[in-house]
Protein backbone atom coordinates (compact mmCIF):
# COMPACT_ATOMS: atom_id res chain seq x y z
CA UNK A 1 0.00 0.00 0.00
CA UNK A 2 1.79 3.33 -1.06
CA UNK A 3 2.38 5.89 1.38
CA UNK A 4 -0.61 8.06 0.06
CA UNK A 5 -3.30 5.45 0.33
CA UNK A 6 -2.13 5.42 3.94
CA UNK A 7 -2.51 9.27 4.80
CA UNK A 8 -5.89 9.29 3.21
CA UNK A 9 -7.35 6.40 5.08
CA UNK A 10 -6.09 8.04 8.35
CA UNK A 11 -7.30 11.24 7.72
CA UNK A 12 -10.72 9.89 6.47
CA UNK A 13 -10.57 7.69 9.69
CA UNK A 14 -9.82 10.86 11.87
CA UNK A 15 -12.40 13.00 10.33
CA UNK A 16 -15.15 10.34 10.88
CA UNK A 17 -14.25 10.19 14.71
CA UNK A 18 -13.91 14.16 15.09
CA UNK A 19 -17.52 14.09 13.56
CA UNK A 20 -18.62 11.28 15.83
CA UNK A 21 -17.04 13.39 18.89
CA UNK A 22 -18.58 16.34 17.72
CA UNK A 23 -21.59 14.73 17.66
CA UNK A 24 -22.06 13.19 20.92
CA UNK A 25 -20.33 16.35 22.97
CA UNK A 26 -21.55 19.03 21.21
CA UNK A 27 -24.02 21.43 23.52
CA UNK A 28 -22.75 19.69 26.53
CA UNK A 29 -20.83 21.47 28.73
CA UNK A 30 -17.46 19.64 28.96
CA UNK A 31 -14.24 20.59 30.14
CA UNK A 32 -11.30 19.63 30.59
CA UNK A 33 -9.62 21.10 34.08
CA UNK A 34 -5.92 20.01 34.11
CA UNK A 35 -4.08 22.47 36.36
CA UNK A 36 -4.37 22.92 39.72
CA UNK A 37 -5.99 26.64 39.25
CA UNK A 38 -8.37 25.17 37.53
CA UNK A 39 -9.54 21.87 39.48
CA UNK A 40 -9.12 24.23 42.36
CA UNK A 41 -11.70 26.58 40.98
CA UNK A 42 -14.09 23.71 39.92
CA UNK A 43 -14.33 21.85 43.26
CA UNK A 44 -14.72 25.57 44.96
CA UNK A 45 -17.49 26.76 42.33
CA UNK A 46 -19.68 23.55 42.66
CA UNK A 47 -20.16 23.30 46.32
CA UNK A 48 -22.87 25.09 48.23
CA UNK A 49 -21.30 28.30 49.40
CA UNK A 50 -21.20 29.97 53.03
CA UNK A 51 -20.86 33.38 53.41
CA UNK A 52 -19.06 35.00 56.88
CA UNK A 53 -21.15 37.67 57.93
CA UNK A 54 -18.21 40.40 57.61
CA UNK A 55 -17.72 39.00 53.75
CA UNK A 56 -21.79 39.59 53.75
CA UNK A 57 -21.27 43.50 55.15
CA UNK A 58 -18.37 43.97 52.77
CA UNK A 59 -20.62 42.43 49.68
CA UNK A 60 -23.48 44.90 50.99
CA UNK A 61 -20.96 47.94 51.04
CA UNK A 62 -19.76 47.16 47.26
CA UNK A 63 -22.90 46.09 45.75
CA UNK A 64 -21.90 42.91 45.32
CA UNK A 65 -24.51 39.95 45.06
CA UNK A 66 -23.55 36.15 45.31
CA UNK A 67 -23.81 35.84 41.69
CA UNK A 68 -20.68 38.41 41.44
CA UNK A 69 -19.31 36.26 44.09
CA UNK A 70 -20.20 33.04 41.81
CA UNK A 71 -18.34 34.61 38.81
CA UNK A 72 -15.60 36.68 40.57
CA UNK A 73 -14.65 32.91 41.89
CA UNK A 74 -15.11 31.21 38.48
CA UNK A 75 -12.58 33.41 36.87
CA UNK A 76 -9.97 34.13 39.60
CA UNK A 77 -6.69 32.18 40.00
CA UNK A 78 -5.79 30.41 43.32
CA UNK A 79 -2.74 32.08 44.66
CA UNK A 80 -0.95 29.17 46.11
CA UNK A 81 1.97 30.40 47.76
CA UNK A 82 -0.34 32.12 50.21
CA UNK A 83 -3.05 29.20 50.75
CA UNK A 84 -2.90 26.37 52.51
CA UNK A 85 -3.77 23.70 50.33
CA UNK A 86 -1.85 21.03 52.23
CA UNK A 87 -3.62 21.46 55.87
CA UNK A 88 -5.62 18.25 56.88
CA UNK A 89 -9.13 18.52 56.58
CA UNK A 90 -10.58 21.79 55.32
CA UNK A 91 -8.24 23.47 53.00
CA UNK A 92 -7.90 27.42 52.66
CA UNK A 93 -7.08 29.02 49.52
CA UNK A 94 -6.71 32.61 48.48
CA UNK A 95 -8.28 33.45 46.13
CA UNK A 96 -7.47 36.84 43.10
CA UNK A 97 -9.36 38.93 40.86
CA UNK A 98 -10.36 42.22 39.54
CA UNK A 99 -13.93 43.86 39.61
CA UNK A 100 -14.50 46.94 38.58
CA UNK A 101 -10.86 48.34 38.42
CA UNK A 102 -10.50 47.26 41.71
CA UNK A 103 -8.58 44.05 43.22
CA UNK A 104 -10.44 41.80 45.00
CA UNK A 105 -9.04 39.17 47.35
CA UNK A 106 -10.78 36.13 49.13
CA UNK A 107 -10.10 33.23 51.63
CA UNK A 108 -12.03 30.46 50.97
CA UNK A 109 -12.10 27.52 53.50
CA UNK A 110 -12.74 24.43 51.14
CA UNK A 111 -14.07 21.58 53.03
CA UNK A 112 -15.82 18.59 51.74
CA UNK A 113 -18.93 19.59 50.93
CA UNK A 114 -19.06 23.54 51.35
CA UNK A 115 -16.32 26.75 50.98
CA UNK A 116 -16.79 29.39 53.30
CA UNK A 117 -15.88 32.65 52.14
CA UNK A 118 -14.17 33.82 54.97
CA UNK A 119 -12.45 37.36 53.88
CA UNK A 120 -13.39 39.53 51.58
CA UNK A 121 -11.24 42.55 50.31
CA UNK A 122 -11.94 45.25 47.80
CA UNK A 123 -8.88 47.44 47.50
Amino acid sequence: MKLIHRIGYYLGGFSIGLVILFFFLGGKKVSCDYGPNARTVKNIGIKKRIYNDDVRATMLNHGLDTLAISDLIRTGTINFSESDARAEGCKTYILENDWDEKDVRMQIQNCDSTATIQTLSIK
